[in-house]
């Protein structure tokens, strides 16, 4: 009898559980078995696994194989264990010693000629070996070890083939690094497009600017043509860069996706734009192996949902959750994954069925049963976890005739960090991530605010939700003035930002 053990990981969520690829060599009738609670993709990793060896000019034992992929209670999916597989049948085969076996861990998915081909989540692979077994060495497929360099793991290696795997492992042949720095950008302002190109809307402009210093929701109402999504498009070049952690964790989820690593957009942060035909899970993500939706996929970016009020209701509603947690839970018969979701909402919607309600033109013909009806797609409690409801009206002719005149991104930007760095230096957070006592304790109003919070309670009629938003969105509005202190107007403008719906 022959045992060998190649370690390697699965995915569940953004985690990487480290998976135990046992091999077992065995007399009696020739055999090839794979349990452990494998999925369709892994049971077939036998033809491919069995192909590979003999093309790559390997016998294949004519014995009873059992491959065990523990511990067995965990799910197990894709072709990412073609690799360990056939590396165990080798090693299994040779009697290689257990100790040189433990310093590796390796996922790959094997051709029918021994090639490897690229796995989903190569990143966030290297992350989990990086933290949990540094010492170990990882192997990957060419084509996917570039997009795990940004991990930091020195021990990554990538291959091309099962034999050039092999004859590292068991002659101490060279495997290629990976590693290298990620390409820098051009920066966010070089990669996004100019606030200055937006004629008029000081209203909106100056709603972008608080959006991007304190982090809060937007929703823009207006029009048609009258430049929402220009607008909405903007606001990734007024955030402050990403942290390193930012970038992994952003470079992480879209690694799950499958949409692989782009040097060029290293530490830009996403800007999502799914169209309002989207299911429920394209905005959430799911799947029987539950991978990201849209929301997750803007983690640490901007999420902009155009013509809010034309999705469906209940997709719309599947965003109260992660607005409030920034995590989104998947549940499936018998898996549960969780994935980042700290995404800034910013929405477009016109205000009624043909959008030109409220006009000068008058073209409007919408009767108020139906521009009820058409708001009233968009539920309470969702608009209640939008901080800012701006109204964007129809640009004046001689506007957009004229040449722009406004601040560019650069300027609004620079204000936008400056505000954000007071914020962090009080409370280490942005203000729209402040919860429960830290809104008393950072964003207290005195005598005059209070009464002007009160006749918005009540002429407003703001929910227990509402009016901690109002009072974080008024802290912004103080730190981008200088204030130390909540003075009326503040708190007056942010109350002018909650008037829509």
């Amino acid at each position: 009898m022959s045992l060998a053990v190649i370690h390697s990981r699965g995915l569940v969520g953004v985690e990487a559980p480290s998976v135990s690829v046992e091999v077992h060599l065995a007399n009696g009738l020739p055999a090839f078995h794979v349990v452990g609670l494998p999925d369709a993709e892994v049971r077939e990793s036998r033809e491919r696994v069995r192909a590979a060896l003999l093309h790559s000019g390997f016998e294949f034992p004519n014995r009873r194989i059992t491959v065990n992929l523990a511990p067995a209670d965990l799910p197990k999916g894709s072709g990412r264990f073609d690799l360990p597989i056939a590396i165990g049948i080798l090693a299994a085969a040779a009697g290689m010693k257990e100790a040189v076996l433990e310093r590796w861990e390796m996922m790959g998915e094997l051709s029918l000629t021994g090639a490897l081909r690229p796995v989903r989540g190569a990143l966030v692979l290297a992350l989990a070996v990086r933290r949990h077994a540094p010492g170990r060495l990882l192997v990957l497929p060419t084509a996917s070890a570039a997009e795990a360099a940004p991990a930091g793991h020195v021990g990554t290696r990538s291959a091309s083939t099962l034999r050039e795997v092999w004859a590292a492992l068991a002659e101490g042949g060279p495997l290629a690094s990976p590693l290298a720095e990620p390409a820098a950008s051009e920066g966010p302002l070089a990669a996004c497009a100019d606030l200055a190109d937006v004629r008029g809307q000081s209203g909106a402009r100056r709603a972008l600017e608080i959006a991007a210093a304190g982090g809060h929701g937007l929703l823009l109402v207006g029009p048609p043509g009258s430049g929402k999504s220009m607008l909405a498009q903007r606001l990734p070049g007024l955030l402050p860069p990403m942290t390193e952690d930012e970038a992994l964790e952003s470079a992480a989820v879209l690694s799950l996706a499958g949409a692989g690593a782009r040097p060029q957009a290293w530490g830009l942060r996403p800007f999502r734009a799914p169209h309002h035909s989207a299911s429920g899970a394209a905005l959430v993500g799911g799947g029987g192996t539950p991978r990201p939706g849209e929301i997750s996929l803007a983690h640490r970016g901007v999420l902009f949902l155009d013509e809010l009020a034309e999705f469906q209701r209940g997709v719309l509603e599947t965003l109260r959750e992660p607005l409030e947690t920034g995590r989104v839970s998947i549940s499936r018969a018998g898996r549960q994954a969780e994935f980042p979701a700290a995404f800034q909402l910013v929405a477009a919607t016109n205000p009624c069925p043909c959008g030109w309600f409220g006009h000068a033109n008058g073209r409007c013909r919408c009767a108020q049963a139906d521009v009820a009806r058409y708001r009233g797609k968009l539920s309470g409690p969702l608009l209640d976890r939008i901080d800012m409801h701006v109204e964007v009206p129809a640009v004046p002719r001689t506007e957009l005739l004229a040449q722009p005149t406004g601040e560019s991104t650069a300027t609004v930007r620079a204000r936008a960090a400056r505000a954000r760095e007071v914020a962090l230096a009080r409370q280490g957070k942005s203000n729209a991530a402040l919860a429960g006592a830290e809104v008393d304790a950072h964003c207290a109003v005195d005598a005059g605010g209070r009464s002007l919070l009160g006749a918005a309670v009540e002429r407003l009629d703001l929910s227990a939700r509402a009016l901690p938003r109002l009072l974080k969105l008024a802290r912004t509005i103080a730190d981008l003035a200088g204030a130390a202190r909540l003075a009326p107007a503040h708190v007056a403008e942010a109350i002018g930002y909650r008037r829509w719906g």
